[in-house]
C-alpha cells in the first residue's frame, strides 16, 4: 500500500499486555507531552469494540464519553491526549472496529471491490491503514502517536495489530517505533518483582510479528536493574529501553519519571528526530499537586452525587478538574462519592450525606435512576448556603428543584422521565427543538463547542474573566422550556448565558448564594493542569472560603 506520508511523518505505536487498566492512554499522552516542544504530535486511539463509538456506551462498563469541539464523543482517553498535549482532538483520530466495518460493507455495496471477495486480509487491514495514513497526510503530523486498545491477543484487536505489523515494512523501521506496555507485579509476601507476565506478553507480541523497541513496566516501585536485564534479555530489546512506570501520586509525574528513565532521548536516537521535552512550568505544577496530596497547607472536601458512582472513570475528566483548581489555589481537595439512588431508597439522610462537606457537584446524566436523589441533594446545598456546580443534568434539575420548592411549580419536572400513564404537569425542561422524534441514539444530541453569550455583571462574566462570550463543549438532549424562563427568573434565578440569538439557557445561577451555579455544557472537557476550568476553579474557591482557609 502506498499513500503515507514516508519523508515526514513518524509513527509511534502504544500497545498493552497481560492486563487492561494499566494506562496506555496515558503512557501515550506522557510519551507525546516528552516530543511535543517542536514536533506535531497527532493522536491516533484504535478501539476494538464493534460500537461505532462509545456514545451510547455505559459509562460504568467503559469509562466517561469524552465530547471534542467538533461534536465527536470518543473515548475518554483523549482527555489523557488533550489535556496533556494542549491539543484540540478531532473525531477521526478515534478509530473503533464498527467504523472499520461499516466503512467495508458501505464499500462492498458500492462495487468498490469489483466483485472480488471481501476478506479481513487485505481489506480490513487496508481499511485501518488508509484511515492512519490519511490522518498524517490530513494533519501534516511530525508523530502519529497510535494507541492500541485492549491487550494484545485480545480477538478484537487482531487486525489493528496486523494493520500495525505491515505498516513497518511499508514506512520503514526508521520511522516507526513500537512501544509495550506490560505489568511487572510484586506478590504479596514475596516482595519481589516478577518479570514472567512481561516475558509472555512480549512474546505473545513477537507472535504477531511484532518486536518492541521500548518496554515499559507497570509497577509498584521503580524497576530493579536485575529485572530490567531479565525483560531485556527474554524481550530482544537492550536495557536502556526497558523503562519503569511506577505507581504515582498524580498522572501528571509519569513525563518527568519517562524522562528520568531516559525515553525522549531514546525515542530521538531510534526515531532521528530532536524535540527537546520543555517540563519546567510543568514540573511546577506538578510539584503543586504532590505537595496537595502529601503535606496540603489547605483541604475541602466536595460530594460528587451521581448514578455511576461504581466506576470512578465514569467521572475521569471531572475529577481532574478538581484536582487542575485545587493545585492553583494551594488545596487537597477530597472527593466524597454519593450514590444518589441510595438517597432515594433512604438508606441515609441528606444531611448525613452532606454532613461536613464544603461543596457539592451534581454530574451529567441520563434517566430516571437517581434523579429525585440529586433533586434532594440540590435542595438541601440551595437552602444551606452549600457551594454548588450542576453540570448539564445536574443544570436541568437545578431549574426543577427551583421550580418546585421556590416558584411554587408542583408537579415540575424534566420530559426526559416522562410517563404516559403519568403526564408531567409542569414541564420546566424540555426536548430540544428538533430532538423530540429523533429514534437513534448515537451521536444525535446537541454535540461539541458552542459558543455562550454571558451576561454582564452576572457572577459567570466574573468568574470568566469579564468576557462577554465563551467556547464550552456540549451534550445534550433537553433545554430549560423557554416558556418558563420569565418565571423562574421573577423568582430569583438568573439566566447567566445562553446561545446567542436563541432562547436556550446554558448557563443559571442564585447571585446572593455562596456558590450557586449550573451550566448546560460540561466544563471538565476543557480543563487542563495549567489553565483550570473557570468554574471549578470557583467553586474549589468557595469551598476553601466555607472552611474558612481560602
Amino acid at each position: 500500500m502506498s499513500g503515507a506520508n514516508k519523508n515526514k511523518t513518524k509513527y509511534i505505536v502504544v500497545t498493552g499486555g497481560v492486563l487492561s487498566g494499566l494506562g496506555k492512554g496515558v503512557a501515550a499522552a506522557s510519551i507525546g507531552r516528552l516530543l511535543c516542544s517542536r514536533l506535531k504530535i497527532v493522536p491516533i486511539k484504535l478501539d476494538g469494540y464493534l460500537n461505532t463509538d462509545p456514545g451510547t456506551m455505559n459509562p460504568v462498563e467503559h469509562g466517561e464519553v469524552f465530547v471534542l469541539d467538533d461534536g465527536g464523543e470518543v473515548d475518554m482517553d483523549f482527555g489523557h491526549y488533550e489535556r496533556f498535549l494542549n491539543i484540540q482532538g478531532k473525531f477521526g483520530w478515534n478509530l473503533t472496529m464498527g467504523k472499520v466495518f461499516q466503512e467495508i460493507l458501505e464499500r462492498e455495496r458500492r462495487g468498490d471491490f469489483l466483485g472480488k471477495t471481501v476478506q479481513f486480509i487485505p481489506h480490513a487491514t487496508n481499511v485501518i491503514k488508509e484511515r492512519i495514513y490519511g490522518i498524517a497526510r490530513e494533519e501534516n503530523a511530525d508523530i502519529l502517536l497510535i494507541e492500541v486498545g485492549g491487550t494484545v491477543g485480545d480477538l478484537e484487536n487482531l487486525f489493528y495489530i496486523e494493520a500495525v505489523r505491515q505498516m513497518r515494512h511499508e514506512v520503514g523501521q526508521e520511522n516507526m517505533l513500537f512501544v509495550h506496555l506490560t505489568y511487572v507485579p510484586v506478590p504479596s509476601g514475596v516482595r519481589e518483582q516478577k518479570s514472567k507476565p512481561t516475558q509472555q506478553g512480549v512474546k505473545l507480541l513477537n507472535e504477531f510479528g511484532i518486536y518492541p523497541d521500548v518496554v515499559i513496566g507497570r509497577c509498584q516501585e521503580y524497576l530493579d536493574d536485575h529485572i530490567k536485564e531479565k525483560i531485556a534479555l527474554f524481550g530482544n530489546v537492550q536495557k536502556e529501553c526497558v523503562i519503569s512506570g511506577p505507581d504515582v501520586e498524580s498522572v501528571y509525574e509519569i513525563p518527568l519519571v519517562y524522562e528520568k528513565e531516559g525515553l525522549s532521548a531514546l525515542i530521538h536516537k531510534k526515531l532521528g528526530i530532536y524535540s527537546p521535552p520543555a517540563l519546567e512550568e510543568w514540573s511546577q505544577w506538578v510539584a503543586a499537586v504532590k505537595r496537595n496530596n502529601t503535606n496540603p497547607d489547605k483541604v475541602v472536601e466536595i460530594a460528587l452525587g451521581g448514578k455511576y458512582t461504581a466506576l470512578e472513570d465514569s467521572y475521569a475528566s471531572l475529577v481532574e478538574s478538581l484536582e487542575h483548581a485545587g493545585a492553583h489555589l494551594g488545596a487537597k481537595v477530597q472527593l466524597r462519592w454519593i450514590e444518589t439512588s441510595e438517597i432515594e431508597k433512604g438508606s441515609q439522610t441528606v444531611a448525613q450525606a452532606l454532613n461536613g462537606v464544603d461543596g457539592l457537584i451534581i454530574p451529567g446524566g441520563f434517566g430516571a435512576r437517581g434523579i429525585e436523589g440529586k433533586i434532594q441533594l440540590i435542595k438541601y446545598a440551595r437552602e444551606n448556603n452549600l457551594p454548588f456546580l450542576g453540570i448539564c443534568y445536574g443544570m436541568q434539575l437545578a431549574v426543577v428543584e427551583y421550580a418546585r420548592h421556590v416558584c411554587g411549580l408542583e408537579g415540575a419536572h424534566t420530559e426526559e422521565v416522562e410517563n404516559p400513564e403519568h403526564p408531567i404537569a409542569h414541564k420546566v425542561i424540555c426536548y430540544l427543538p428538533g430532538q423530540k422524534n429523533l429514534t437513534k441514539k448515537g451521536g444525535t444530541m446537541r454535540l461539541g463547542g458552542h459558543d455562550v453569550e454571558i451576561k454582564k455583571d452576572s457572577r459567570a462574566f466574573k468568574i470568566y474573566g469579564n468576557s462577554v462570550r465563551i467556547r464550552e463543549r456540549f451534550r445534550h438532549r433537553y433545554e430549560v422550556n423557554p416558556d418558563y424562563v420569565a418565571q423562574l427568573e421573577a423568582s430569583g434565578l438568573v439566566f447567566s448565558g445562553k446561545a446567542p440569538g436563541t432562547p436556550i439557557m446554558q448557563v443559571v445561577e442564585l447571585p446572593e448564594h455562596a456558590y450557586f451555579m449550573a451550566c448546560q455544557f460540561h466544563p471538565e472537557l476543557k480543563s487542563n493542569l495549567l489553565e483550570p476550568a473557570p468554574l471549578f476553579h470557583a467553586l474549589v474557591h468557595a469551598a476553601l472560603s466555607r472552611r474558612n482557609v481560602a
